[in-house]
């Protein structure tokens, strides 16, 4: 019995469509925890057990992993708590069932730097790493996906492409670093999730093909998109004062902060690829299949009345 928590989520989806094709060849039944079960399509839902509710609910989760053999584990981004309570608050309901239930393999989404003088102060990613370590201590084998910063956060920028051909990010401009796809993160969760011939506690690093800077990231979307984009660096004081005035919680905001300054510094940086898992989706092909219709997609007329 495999469970998958957050499986409506962007990488949690497509974790679900990769396991609802292969997980019978390999003798797995499914077990979904699902906040709204009602996201989630009938098709799929006739294929696999439901538990409603949310993962970071103490009766949720002992419902959830009772008979479970291994478990992907996904926080759901909450903005309106302290990183620390989003992060390791939300998991230690889940890591007391993980040891009474007897569940033998967990794999996690988490974050690079493990190991490196930033992962200190490196704000979310900090609070991220501390979650990895409550999880290893309730005694599974465990394998944390340290992650870049994803493709997928561009489509917050679709319409500033669409309409100013500009995206925003707080790192300089020629500062390179690791991305990834999220469906990448998804082919290497199902791997783990369905040869769990590993042992202990470790990080597998998921990672685009090459490093790239914002002033690369332009560059290739400007050729697959057929039209001028440039980037424009957001100062850090500035992220920080449009997201307290989301009326986010302070210190999340923070932490946000912390973890972009941490990147910009290098955070990110040299990890060997020859250790990452699956499959590997270059920023062109990701541009071309995911970014491009999202930004040419015809917008809905304007009611000016």
């Amino acid at each position: 019995m495999i469970v998958i928590t957050a499986p409506t989520g962007n990488i949690g989806r497509r974790l679900l469509s990769l396991l609802v094709e292969s997980a019978p060849a390999h003798g797995e039944e499914l077990r979904l925890v699902a906040r709204d079960p009602g996201r989630l399509p009938e098709a799929v839902r006739r294929r696999v057990e439901v538990v409603a509710g949310s993962h970071g609910d103490a009766e949720i989760v002992a419902r959830a992993f009772a008979g479970a053999d291994a478990v992907f584990w996904l926080v759901p981004p909450d903005a309106s708590v302290t990183p620390d309570e989003a992060y390791s608050g939300f998991t230690r309901p889940a890591a007391r069932a993980f040891a009474a239930h007897g569940v033998g393999h967990v794999v996690g989404v988490s974050a690079l730097g493990r190991g490196t003088p930033l992962a200190a102060r490196a704000g979310l990613v900090t609070s991220s790493l501390a979650m990895d370590d409550l999880i290893a201590d309730s005694g599974v084998a465990y394998r944390a996906l340290a992650n870049p910063s994803f493709f997928e956060n561009l489509l917050e920028e679709a319409d500033s492409i669409r309409d100013h051909g500009v995206f925003t990010d707080t790192a300089a401009a020629d500062r390179p670093a690791p991305m990834v796809a999220v469906a990448d993160i998804a082919a290497a969760a199902a791997g783990l999730l369905l040869d769990r011939s590993w042992t202990g506690v470790g990080s597998v690093p998921v990672l685009g093909p090459q490093d790239l800077s914002p002033d690369d990231l332009a560059r290739i979307m400007t050729e697959e998109l057929g039209r001028p984009v440039r980037y424009r660096r957001q100062p850090l004081d500035e992220l920080r004062s449009t997201f307290l005035g989301y009326g986010l919680n302070e210190a999340f905001v923070e932490g946000v902060v912390d973890m972009k300054r941490a990147k910009d510094q290098g955070l990110d940086a040299g990890v060997d690829r020859s250790a990452q898992a699956g499959t590997t989706t270059t920023f062109a092909q990701w541009c071309a299949q995911t970014l491009k219709p999202a930004v040419l997609a015809p917008q809905e007329p304007v009611d000016a009345r």
